[in-house]
């Protein structure tokens, strides 16, 4: 009897999984990617935003 009430409990957390899962999936924007705003890039100083070795030389 103990060995069905688990089967119960089990199969009803997998469902409830499976639909928030779901839900969220169809909430998110169904795995549309924004696209991402251009920014100035960040600067510290005169440290640049980009490695030294891709700099244009002077």
């Amino acid at each position: 009897m103990a060995f069905i009430v688990v089967l119960v409990l089990f199969g009803a957390a997998s469902l409830a999984a499976a639909i928030g899962t779901v839900a969220l999936v169809i909430r998110d924007g169904r795995g549309e990617i924004p696209l991402e705003p251009p920014v100035r890039p960040w600067s510290a100083g005169h440290l640049p935003s980009r490695p030294y070795s891709t700099l244009p030389r002077i």
